[in-house]
């Protein structure tokens, strides 16, 4: 959806529009481009409590050979609705920025290979965790003073934050930055000072969140091969120098540049060294050719292989982290069997579809009063949080994809490969969307299956869905699913599987079952904080350690475009450890 009004001088302040974001809400951004046309776009996405008109005096420096610049203004800020300084949460600013690129593509025409992002401050975080969570083939990522860790001067400020949610979610903070604090040209601090669009006020759950994010972006820069060119202030007064090269050192880009400014304050581009800071930018821009995906071979080489392979080593006896998940793992086999969920997960495996079942309903038993009170922490465990909204993700993913099937006349049948109990299949089979839809659920285990047979009759769904067992790795099996689905889900199962060719497969076989045009619906574990304590604790549906290799998104998103699907969309849950994305077979 775009609207566009000329400003006053569209060469100087540009043209502004608007998109409407995943959750209906409508954002302001704004546009620099030749009349004559563009092939190229650059997107720019401004610090904390700033704006897109705070670019203008920016963007004629920036300006490239047909390139268009877009300036976006994030959710309460500038002339974009809702509450100053607040969002659902700082990953509803890493979403809005995949419906922005989304929306440039579709109306503007520009791929993603051919974009390059100019992020400053908090705008860098959330540029960098979308280049992480949504592997995007940019041609370039730029960060300006990215505020991977901002410098808090009241002792416990973090903590205290912290505390200060849990009785008030919604709180405030006031900035105590001003214009000095961010440059050395006086009238630009005036101008700062002055400027009424600007809002001091900051969400603390924002301010949390971003920490969060940073840190978990920090960690796995390996997996991000965008081209890098990464700015640093000497003298910022707002965020941590040893933040960025934590981050500079540990990406993947095959090409990256860290420059680090002398005598620089936080807002370069507003400092005394902005026009040297446009140069560096338009020429690295230049020097870089159209981007490009992320390879398929992750499992035979790269940081989650490395990271998969130590997990498999034992850890000596003695060492201080060998005796702590010794120790976990006895009090899992002990006080943990008065827990209901860790005793399911001990019996048939933490990967189990009984498992996942259990989880997803979340309701904590055990023991009375202690049992359940250590099977509520079990279930609230950061994984099986992100599990519950996967679930939540898929089962809309799912309805978008009945509606595009129904109205392209594809067949109404929904097909999961390793589906367990079918639970996501129930819940669209339930749904208006899925009015006249069928569904085969497949799995290996017929624990599993008799589950679903008994939560689809209870639901008085049994003759629209089949539950039989079947082999997701093996194409004669695929191939065998009737009728032919319009969709074919495989939720949960690659992520199990370190190795690649089982799932190029999988995938294949996948693509020769869908008609043209049918979708594909596809999960990814592409983080995962615990991975570790899984690997040394947990046991898998084959009683043998859970070991896991994560998947980056842009290595799975390889494989589904190799077997000859086209990604159309994805969504990301809110600690960027589960994923869920739609393809197609066009």
């Amino acid at each position: 959806m775009t609207s566009e009004h000329p400003s006053q001088n569209p060469a100087a302040t540009g043209t502004r529009a608007i998109f409407t974001a995943e959750d209906g809400e409508t954002l302001q951004y704004k546009i620099w481009a030749s009349a004559a046309g563009f092939k190229r776009a650059m997107l720019l996405l401004h610090r904390g409590h700033e704006h897109a008109d705070r670019w203008d005096a920016v963007v004629p420096h920036l300006a490239l050979p047909d390139t268009a610049i877009f300036a976006w203004e994030a959710r309460g800020h500038g002339q974009s609705p809702g509450r100053r300084g607040h969002a659902p949460g700082f990953m509803a600013y890493v979403r809005d920025l995949e419906t922005f690129v989304d929306h440039i593509t579709a109306t503007h025409g520009v791929p993603r290979e051919r974009m390059s992002i100019v992020a400053h401050s908090v705008g860098a975080v959330v540029a960098a965790a979308w280049a992480h969570d949504y592997a995007p083939p940019l041609a370039a990522l730029v960060l300006a003073t990215p505020a991977f860790e901002v410098k808090l001067y009241v002792p416990g400020a973090l903590m205290g934050t912290r505390m200060l949610l849990k009785l008030k979610p919604d709180a405030t903070i006031k900035s105590y930055v001003n214009g000095a604090w961010l440059t050395r040209d006086g009238a630009e601090q005036r101008a700062y000072d002055a400027d009424k669009t600007i809002s001091k006020d900051i969400s603390a759950r924002i301010l949390v969140e971003l920490f969060d994010t940073a840190k978990r972006v920090i960690a796995d820069a390996a997996v991000m091969t965008q081209p890098l060119l990464l700015f640093s202030a000497s003298d910022d007064s707002v965020v941590k120098n040893t933040a960025h090269e934590q981050f500079f050192l540990r990406s993947g880009a095959a090409v990256k540049e860290h420059v680090a400014l002398p005598f620089a304050r936080h807002a370069i581009f507003h400092d005394l060294c902005r026009e040297e800071v446009c140069a560096i930018i338009r020429r690295f821009v230049q020097e870089q050719p159209d981007g490009s995906p992320v390879s398929s071979r992750g499992d035979e080489r790269g940081t989650t292989k490395y990271e998969y392979d130590t997990l498999r080593q034992t850890l000596p006896a003695l060492s201080l982290k060998g005796m702590s998940f010794t120790v976990q793992r006895l009090s899992m086999r002990t006080l943990g069997k008065l827990s209901e969920g860790i005793t399911l997960g001990l019996r048939t495996g933490f990967d189990s579809g009984e498992s996942l079942d259990y989880v997803y309903r979340n309701e904590a038993r055990g023991f009375p009063v202690i049992g359940q009170m250590i099977d509520r922490g079990y279930l609230n465990a950061i994984g099986w949080r992100g599990i519950r909204q996967r679930r939540e993700l898929l089962r809309a993913a799912l309805q978008r994809a009945a509606s595009a099937v129904r109205k392209d006349g594809l067949p109404l049948h929904v097909a999961d490969i390793a589906g367990g109990a079918g639970r996501y299949l129930l819940d669209l089979l339930a749904s208006d969307e899925g009015a006249g839809f069928s569904a085969t659920c497949r799995d290996r285990s017929e624990t599993a299956l008799e589950c679903g047979r008994a939560s689809a009759g209870a639901l008085g769904l049994g003759m629209r869905i089949k539950h039989e067992k079947g082999d997701a790795f093996d194409p004669a099996s695929i191939a065998t699913i009737a009728p032919q689905p319009g969709i074919a889900v495989v939720s949960g199962l690659y992520e199990l599987f370190p190795a690649n060719d089982p799932l190029r497969r999988s995938l294949g076989a996948l693509h020769a079952l869908l008609p043209t045009n049918g979708w594909l619906l596809y999960t990814c574990q592409p983080w995962h904080p615990q991975v570790e304590m899984i690997a040394r604790v947990l046991t898998n549906r084959d009683g043998q350690p859970w070991i896991m290799r994560r998947r980056a998104q842009g290595e799975m998103d390889s494989l589904v475009r190799e077997a000859g699907f086209t990604k159309a969309a994805q969504w990301t849950d809110d600690f960027g450890i589960f994923t869920v994305a739609a393809a197609r077979k066009l």
